[in-house]
């Protein structure tokens, strides 16, 4: 039990690196995009709630037309800015269209990267505070045996 919290704790840190070197790939990455003007074809924002604990987000649906092709506008973060029928500036990138920069930098293959290896960097956070109290409470236990 001993050697498996510590290699599950030596890959949290692996992973934990691995997940800040990706950040600041994130940030200084550059990747190829074309600002573009497109037309807002609707926009909705949905209430979603988790029916396990009753919290809920919200999800903007946000539809554009660029080209005679209609496209999901991703990391759109309000309806209000998408009126019906309005040209805005979006940004196009690897067939897919992004409301703003940072769009196209998660979208990337580093930035899918990041979100990946955090949320494996998380997990395994909480996986190993788990596995350290089972382990503390096992050596209890033995201390209070003897």
């Amino acid at each position: 039990m001993k050697n498996k919290v510590k290699i599950l704790w030596i890959l949290f840190g692996i992973c934990l690196v691995v997940t800040i070197g990706l950040w600041f790939g994130v940030k200084k990455s550059n990747p190829k995009y074309e600002e573009v003007t497109v037309t807002v074809i609707s926009a909705e924002e949905k209430k979603i709630k988790n029916k396990k604990n009753g919290s809920t987000y919200t999800q903007y649906e946000v539809k554009v037309n660029y080209e005679g092709k209609t496209y999901n506008l991703g990391n759109a973060h309000s309806v209000y800015a998408y009126p019906k029928g309005k040209n805005v500036k979006a940004y196009f990138s690897n067939g897919k269209m992004f409301a703003n920069i940072e769009g196209v930098k998660s979208g990337s293959t580093v930035g899918t990267l990041y979100s990946v290896f955090l949320i494996g960097s998380l997990i395994l956070f909480f996986v190993n505070l788990i596995e350290t109290s089972k382990l503390s409470q096992e050596k209890r236990k033995v201390e209070n045996e003897i």
